[in-house]
């Protein structure tokens, strides 16, 4: 968080429910002070907004809708955004919105230099949410919708499986430079590749919680009050596993890739770089259990 920063928060009422007002100022304070606070629509139609606006300090600038079927909110926050940014007194904007037609104001404001979080429904866009530098979905943050674990792109956010992958990548490549990885930049690294990335989408409220669930094979340590996450080298029980595939295989696995993609379907974040091996084959041939042969392998 950062106290100093400046928000200007600009509301989309035609795309957002009025439900969400109270998680979208209060994610909002978790970034910085919202100073200006806006909210766009045609006030003339009952939209369900106007019962809420004095009590959280909401000034409604109308639009009137001239076509129908238009969203005529769209033009008139872009040209307001564009106003404040050149007034330079915020250095940050909150776009909430579920429309993609704010994806290159998103980016134009990031141009410039300001910091963009991106509020929506799960039905959001990507290239909204990713133009962002984070993107906070609604029905997650407020609570509304509990979200499991296992969930796929039908859950409006990005795969676990794909969060976890990333995080090994971000592992093997600090472990190659010799360095450690603390949780704090995981968590970057992860808001800066997926801007929707948030562990209450999946259910938790903890990032450690998360990992130790997302990544079974990742060890995290308390080094001196900072948590460092590590690859575990568990080379016995990785053989265990080989010996046991190769027995459910009938004794012998004629291809060593399928050995390899099922080892890799237990242990997804597997890979022989973190034993010192350049080859799956030179590692499975160091194995006292097995024997390898071209490219089958048996036990001993």
């Amino acid at each position: 968080m950062e106290d100093e920063r400046k928000i200007a928060v600009l509301i989309d009422a035609e795309n957002v429910s009025k439900k969400y007002i109270t998680n979208i100022l209060e994610e909002v304070s978790n970034y910085g002070e919202a100073t200006y606070k806006r909210i766009y629509g045609d006030w003339t139609k009952g939209n369900g907004w106007k019962d809420i606006l004095l009590e959280n300090s909401l000034i409604p600038i109308q639009q009137y809708s001239y076509t129908q079927g238009k969203n005529a909110t769209d033009s008139a926050m872009i040209i307001d955004a564009m106003d404040i940014l050149y007034s330079g007194n915020v250095s940050g904007f909150c776009i909430v919105s579920s429309d993609s037609d704010f994806t290159r104001l998103a980016a134009r404001l990031r141009e410039s230099g300001s910091y963009v979080i991106g509020m929506g429904e799960k039905k959001t866009p990507n290239a909204f949410r990713k133009a962002c530098n984070v993107f906070k979905i609604l029905e997650y943050i407020s609570g509304e919708k509990e979200q499991s674990y296992e969930v796929d792109e039908k859950g409006g956010v990005t795969p676990a499986a794909l969060i976890r992958d990333s995080v090994y990548k971000i592992l093997m490549e600090n472990a190659n430079k010799g360095k450690e990885t603390q949780i704090g930049e995981i968590g970057s690294k992860l808001n800066m590749l997926y801007p929707d990335f948030d562990i209450r989408n999946y259910g938790f409220s903890k990032l450690s919680t998360f990992l130790a669930k997302t990544c079974k094979d990742v060890a995290l340590t308390n080094k001196m009050g900072q948590m460092v996450l590590s690859i575990n080298e568990h080379v016995d029980d990785i053989e265990k596993t080989i010996v046991q595939i190769i027995i459910d295989n009938g004794g012998e696995i004629d291809n060593l890739s399928v050995l390899n993609k099922e080892l890799t379907n237990e242990y997804p974040g597997f890979n022989v770089r973190n034993y010192g091996y350049a080859k799956f084959s030179s590692f499975v041939k160091s194995l006292p259990s097995v024997k390898v042969h071209e490219n089958s392998v048996k036990l001993r």
